[in-house]
This record gives C-alpha cells, sequence and structure tokens, in this order.
C-alpha cells in the first residue's frame, strides 16, 4: 500500500472537514484527553469522514478502537509499544506505524516489522516536551539506511520549506502538525504542503 508523502496530523474531525476536500489523502487523528465515549465517537466520525473521501486514516495510540472501527492503521508510540497486542492487531489487519528516536528504539520497531518508521523531531518542535533533541537531517539520512525498504516518516518542527530537504535526507513521508494547526490560514497552508509534496 502506497502512502502519500504528506502526512498531516490532527486532534478533532472538524480539521477533516476543512483538509479532506482540499485533496489529503492521509491523516493521522491524534486525540488526547477525552473521555472514552467521546474518544470513539470522535474516532468514528473521523474514519467516517476519511472513508468518504477515499483517504486513509492512522489511528493514534488507541489500537483496540483502531481494530473495533475496522481502521486500517495504528501508530503506536514506543510507550504504546509496552501494552498494545501486535499479534491481536496484526490478525484484524491493521498496519502499523512506529515512533523512533534512538538506535535502541529503531531496533526494538525493526523487529515488530512495521509499516513504517518514524523518526522525530528532526526539527526542534514545540508540540511536545520531548527528552531528544532535534535529530537532524544526518539522522534521516542514517534511519533511511537502516529501515531498508520500510518507509521513512519524518516529524518534528516541519515547515513547507524544510519539506524538500526531509525528502533529499531520505524521508518518505514528511508529517505535520502545528504548522497547520497553527497557521492563520490553514487552507492555504495545506495547499503550499500539496504543492511540494506532489
Amino acid at each position: 500500500m502506497m502512502l502519500d508523502r504528506f502526512y498531516p496530523i490532527f486532534d478533532h474531525p472538524d480539521w477533516l472537514r476543512r483538509a479532506l476536500p482540499l485533496g489529503v489523502t492521509l491523516v493521522q487523528m491524534r486525540i488526547k484527553d477525552r473521555s472514552p465515549a467521546d474518544l470513539r465517537d470522535l474516532l468514528k466520525l473521523s474514519q467516517q469522514l476519511c472513508t468518504a473521501a477515499g483517504a486513509t486514516m492512522v489511528v493514534n495510540d488507541h489500537w483496540q478502537l483502531a481494530i473495533d472501527l475496522g481502521s486500517t492503521w495504528v501508530h503506536l508510540g514506543q510507550e504504546d509499544l509496552d501494552h498494545a497486542d501486535i499479534p491481536a492487531i496484526r490478525r484484524a489487519g491493521v498496519r502499523i506505524g512506529i515512533s523512533t528516536h534512538d538506535h535502541d528504539e529503531l531496533d526494538r520497531a525493526l523487529r515488530l516489522r512495521p509499516d513504517y518508521v518514524a523518526l522525530g523531531p528532526v526539527w526542534p518542535t514545540i508540540l511536545k516536551k520531548m527528552k531528544w533533541h532535534e535529530q537532524g537531517l544526518d539522522r534521516v539520512t542514517e534511519w533511511r539506511n537502516l529501515v531498508g525498504s520500510v518507509p521513512l516518516v519524518a516529524i518534528g518542527g516541519l515547515s513547507v520549506d524544510r519539506a524538500l530537504p526531509a525528502f533529499n535526507a531520505g524521508a518518505d513521508i514528511v508529517s505535520v502538525v502545528t504548522d497547520i494547526t497553527l497557521n492563520p490560514n490553514p487552507e492555504d497552508r495545506i495547499r503550499e504542503w500539496m504543492k511540494v509534496t506532489r
């Protein structure tokens, strides 16, 4: 399954109503701090919107809900791997993307035969506090050589101007959050992203 090179991350289906009509075909739903019922409802609506638009939705963290809702992808952080039932995810036909930040995490991820590997933060990020400093483009190139044919996602501090350098360093996919969600004109920014990732 080929994934789009542009991979925005959103926290509410309202963002999908803005992004999907612009041609976005790959999104991650990272919904935090919601009750179980709200989380299910929001992910279900997100899945419906993506299915109607012919887009691929990746569920962040909540692998059991991804299975229950018939999602085709789940994204797992390293902490998520401690509790995720990887065989159950695989039996359900759900593909798995895994976050990595250092060599130990990459080794762990590759042992699980992921469908993509994410590396971050490539540049400094304001999204969340992390114990890792920026990885840099050299690390992207190193990861490219280590993951072989597994798709590589660059995340963290991405902007439109940084997309091409990330691709040139070896990333297959660029993932972005705040460059869109904090932009005064998100739709225009998405259109810019679409141009540089085609």
